[in-house]
């Protein structure tokens, strides 16, 4: 298959997951538009969900689609999210922001029962790192910051738009990508960072997937962690 099947198939095995009845969180990114789209469908067919989008993005999908959103003033538990990732490892811990969306993402899983990660091939990784790790930052202290990101060992790269300009989350901060090469200690970063004033939140997910969904050439790859 090719990358774009493998991300179909992976996003078709996850939408079977999804009860009539169910809150779920819905994630962001090239996977989970295909989810989404696949979500609208099951809808339209008479389905009925309650989505929560992880990103402004996903929202207006669903919106389109016609899948029922509400924000979390309107839901404290999530049945199911279901999102991708820029790379999984075998334990199930996860990079991910490479869309910009990682605190809203991680808003999303941390308050669901269920997380289930869809992924094509590649982003099977034995170890983190080769992807940079997004650590999204408030503006205002982001030049301070970046000195202490490198004392931390990175290489750490502001986030710009096409035009050039420093691309901006939806929740208004920036994003410096952190170049770590390969994280030995995944868990000792996340709690470094997490500490750091100025830092809202980073692109390490652990302890969060239960489920991982990765497409392959061969078929679907199902992993219960």
């Amino acid at each position: 298959m090719t990358e774009d099947e493998q991300k179909q198939a992976a996003a078709a095995k996850a939408v079977t997951y999804i009860k009539d009845g169910m809150v779920v969180g819905l994630g962001t990114g090239s996977t989970a538009a295909k989810m989404v789209d696949l979500v609208g469908e099951k809808v339209a067919a008479g389905l009925k969900i309650t989505g929560i989008p992880t990103s402004e993005a996903t929202a207006t999908q669903a919106r389109n689609l016609g899948i029922p959103i509400v924000g979390l003033d309107k839901v404290s538990i999530i049945d199911l999210t279901i999102d991708g990732t820029d790379e999984v490892d075998p334990q199930g811990r996860l990079i991910k922001g490479g869309g910009g969306a990682h605190l809203r993402e991680k808003i999303v899983a941390s308050l669901s029962d269920k997380m289930i990660v869809i992924a094509e091939t590649k982003k099977k990784v034995d170890q983190l790192g080769a992807f940079k790790l997004p650590v999204e930052v408030v503006q205002f202290v982001a030049p301070a910051l970046k000195p202490r990101l490198e004392a931390l060992g990175c290489t750490p790269e502001l986030r710009l738009t096409k035009d050039g300009t420093p691309f901006v989350t939806d929740e208004g901060n920036y994003i410096y990508d952190c170049d770590f090469g390969k994280i030995d200690d995944a868990e000792s970063l996340a709690l470094t960072l997490s500490t750091m004033p100025g830092v809202v939140e980073h692109g390490l997910f652990i302890g969060f997937a239960d489920t991982v969904i990765i497409g392959t050439d061969n078929g679907i790859e199902v992993i219960e962690i």
